[in-house]
């Protein structure tokens, strides 16, 4: 009766993920994913090419160099939305709707209190740990005056990725897309305003971005509370839950200390890197913008990974979690060639969007876009398995290869075979090495973790999954 009700009230945008061909449907998952992170993206490459064209490449640098440390504090708690995809993924793929109830409104709850949290933590901490990161004194109080401003979006920020998490958990990929959309095109709009109208610099830019957070955040919020069945958003009957507590931070938690970890490398980085002064780092930070594209699209496939077995276990089907993998490192692989190709081929008109005048800078990024784009795949290619582990309920196993393979081997390049050759190419160098070795590592414990799941699955194997979604 309840899976018939839910038939009924199933909406156009949910997708069936453990019946049928996997091919088109991860497609169709994959795409509005790709550009809804395209456009999260646009939010930050609006600050730096709006501040670069009007403001100059020390705007660039001091809003540029902020991503690591920004990620640094965000990622810990950010990630937990994965958990929240998981969660609700594997119980709306055994199709226990009550439970996917309740984790929407445990999620939801969960998402104010981090979001309040790591804002607050932001606001107050922004100037001191620029300063650890050995921030050059030009651009030092732009970085922090634009962080401030930037942390008062957290509590949205929190809302709408974890409300775009319980979307996609069931395949609904579009309508994150389209309030997203919403909210770029008036951040845009707004950094142009604030940045040309009034000549407010890093402030303006720092200040549409938080506008548009809020759209963003009451437009998912919203939609949650028009849908109709086990999604839908009741604000009274929001609180913690305390098992789904458990389910979102036994996946989100290893997650989110990964990517912290792998954020701490990377402010390591970006340490050395602002060592070269303010026209490397805008150089860098304008690289480092249109990586993300590349790496956006890749892991929107990723996360197609992670949703897709993660319904599958739910419901049983083991046996469709390695064509859903095999699938989406193809596309990865094609993606991240096409992509990195791109940037190598048109490095300099690209850059040139970012720091029309500063042909130095230009040359400092495309050294590194050339770099990271050759291999950069291999990212991909570890988020895809990291993906499927974490939809298969392993999350401890990718994040200690990904802690000692990635971030080990990079800090540890920096301090030797950077510390031996003090050049930038030397340092970006650590980023290729460290992906190789973690792929290959992680593809020997996605076989593992697939078999042990898979013995689990002849017959009483998959109960302890099943136990863990509805304990």
């Amino acid at each position: 009766m309840a899976e018939q009700m839910q038939q009924n009230n199933k909406s156009k945008y949910e997708v069936d993920m453990s019946r049928g061909p996997l091919l088109k449907k991860i497609i169709v998952y994959s795409l509005p994913l790709i550009l809804t992170g395209m456009l999260q993206l646009l939010y930050n490459a609006a600050d730096i090419v709006v501040v670069g064209r009007y403001t100059g490449s020390t705007a660039v640098a001091a809003v540029g160099s902020t991503t690591s440390l920004v990620n640094l504090i965000v990622n810990l708690f950010m990630n937990l939305s994965v958990g929240v995809s998981v969660a609700i993924a594997q119980s709306y793929g055994a199709k226990d709707y009550t439970a996917v109830n309740r984790t929407v409104h445990t999620a939801f709850l969960l998402s104010l209190i981090v979001g309040v949290a790591v804002g607050a933590f932001g606001f107050f901490a922004s100037r001191s740990m620029l300063v650890l990161m050995d921030s050059p004194a030009d651009v030092l109080e732009l970085s922090a005056l634009y962080l401030r401003i930037f942390f008062l979006s957290m509590p949205a920020t929190t809302v709408y990725n974890f409300g775009a998490a319980i979307l996609r958990a069931v395949g609904n990929t579009r309508q994150p897309l389209y309030y997203l959309s919403i909210a770029g095109i008036l951040n845009v709009a707004l950094n142009l305003f604030l940045v040309i109208r009034f000549q407010m610099g890093v402030a303006g830019v720092a200040i549409a971005t938080v506008i548009a957070q809020y759209v963003s955040a009451a437009l998912i919020t919203a939609c949650l509370m028009r849908t109709e069945g086990p999604l839908q958003l009741h604000l009274k009957s929001l609180r913690l839950h305390g098992d789904k507590v458990w389910a979102i931070f036994r996946i989100g938690l290893p997650a989110g200390l990964q990517s912290m970890v792998f954020s701490i490398s990377n402010v390591v980085i970006q340490s050395s890197i602002n060592s070269f002064g303010s026209v490397a780092m805008a150089g860098s930070a304008a690289s480092n913008n249109l990586e993300g594209f590349n790496y956006t699209a890749m892991n929107s496939v990723a996360q197609a990974a992670l949703t897709f077995t993660g319904q599958n276990v739910g419901a049983k089907q083991h046996q469709r979690i390695r064509e859903v993998v095999r699938i989406c490192l193809a596309l990865v692989l094609v993606i991240g060639v096409v992509l990195g190709a791109t940037c190598i081929a048109f490095s300099g008109p690209l850059l040139r969007i970012y720091l029309p005048a500063d042909p130095q800078a230009v040359a400092y990024g495309a050294q590194r876009l050339f770099i990271i784009s050759a291999s950069y795949f291999f990212m991909g290619l570890i988020d895809v398995l990291v993906g499927a582990m974490r939809g298969m309920g392993s999350s401890f196993t990718p994040m200690l290869v990904v802690l000692v393979g990635a971030c080990g081997l990079r800090i540890v390049w920096v301090y030797t075979m950077f510390a031996a050759q003090r050049t930038l190419q030397m340092l970006y160098f650590s980023y290729p090495a460290s992906w190789i070795a973690t792929f290959l590592i992680e593809l020997v414990f996605y076989f593992i973790v697939y078999k042990r799941l898979f013995k689990r699955s002849v017959p009483e194997a998959a109960e302890p999954i099943r136990a863990e979604i509805q304990m």
